[in-house]
């Protein structure tokens, strides 16, 4: 409103003299000025207007003196005084039907949406940015994970809202944001990471991840999935078994209840099940490996050495992962699979 009122007084000013003919018509024109008795337009010569100068500072146009009561101001206020207006609403309306200005555009409210609904889910991912130079990328790199080239799924949100229960109050953290998305590529959820204000690890909050929208069948994706694809749980699982296996397309189910249930993509020739080294993610992989053979589609176990893959890369160098996950790549996807991670080491 303030830089709306301060581009009409410019214009106005451009145009003093012809302000000053339609409000105060009892005054007269005296060399660069315009004179009248005062703002109520009584004939005299005691308020004096400025008509030329520069647009604001010192003799600036548009300015005008109340000799006799001291009053001053620039011409909104002149028009506030002569139409007896109050609000500077108002005032901003009459100025702009003096100048025949259109009212300005108002934006646009957005609709509002349920919290947790899929259409909040894709508000809160499209508010983040990509997470490069971002705390999203120091806590990645802090997990020991550091390729982290073309992954569209993933933003970063500085002030992400959190709140412990209902009766809790509100706090902001940073974020990192995973678009949760259907076969179609369509988001249908995202998953948050609180993480500490410095990025070296997850906020010290009660439950620093969360999902929110519709997730079971979903996925956060990585890569384009043509005939061979890894799922698993967790993103940054995944992301482990991405850093010595590039080339593999990828999917993070979020838990190992929805790794069971997870979509499977057409046209798939082979389905590799990274699971965690639990009792949950070892009953979820043989559940999933049962549905995909069902498609009559080949589905293959991958096993880490401890609680998961982002364990094994944290507490491993990346080659002696990379040759525990190569022993257990079936020989017709070894030479595409692993001729690119060899060179990557």
């Amino acid at each position: 409103m303030r830089e709306d009122a301060a581009a009409l007084a410019r214009r106005l000013a451009r145009n003093a003299e012809a302000v000053c003919r339609h409000y105060l018509s009892n005054g007269r024109r005296e060399g660069r000025w315009w004179t009248v008795g005062d703002v109520a337009n009584t004939p005299g010569r005691s308020l004096f207007v400025r008509l030329h100068g520069p647009e604001t500072g010192r003799g600036a146009a548009g300015k005008w003196t109340d000799a006799a009561t001291g009053e001053h101001g620039d011409l909104l206020d002149l028009i506030a005084r002569a139409r007896g207006l109050d609000s500077l609403r108002d005032v901003l309306e009459e100025a702009r039907r003096f100048l025949s200005l259109p009212a300005p555009q108002r934006p646009e409210r957005r609709a509002p949406v349920a919290a947790g609904s899929p259409d909040a889910a894709r508000r809160l991912f499209h508010a983040g940015q990509p997470i490069k130079g971002t705390l999203a990328e120091t806590y990645l790199r802090a997990r020991g994970i550091t390729y982290l080239d073309d992954m569209p799924a993933l933003r970063f949100h500085p002030r992400c809202y959190y709140r412990a229960d209902e009766s809790a109050p509100v706090e902001t953290w940073p974020a990192m944001l995973a678009a949760v998305t259907d076969l179609d590529g369509t988001i249908t959820g995202v998953h948050r990471t609180w993480l500490a204000r410095d990025g070296s690890g997850k906020a010290p909050v009660a439950t620093p991840r969360r999902a929110m929208g519709r997730l079971l069948g979903n996925g956060v994706r990585f890569g384009v999935v043509e005939d061979v694809v890894a799922v698993g749980e967790g993103i940054e699982t995944m992301l482990a078994l991405r850093c010595v296996l590039p080339t593999l397309p990828m999917i993070a189910s979020l838990s190992a209840s929805h790794l069971a249930a997870v979509g499977i993509p057409p046209r798939l020739r082979s389905l590799y099940i990274a699971h965690d080294k639990d009792e949950a993610g070892a009953h979820s992989a043989k559940v999933l490996a049962k549905r995909t053979k069902l498609r009559s589609i080949d589905a293959f176990i991958l096993s880490p050495r401890e609680a998961d893959f982002n364990e094994d890369l944290r507490h491993m160098s990346k080659i002696d992962l990379f040759l525990q996950i190569r022993r257990q790549i079936v020989p017709q996807d070894i030479s595409w699979l692993c001729s690119d991670s060899i060179a990557a080491h």
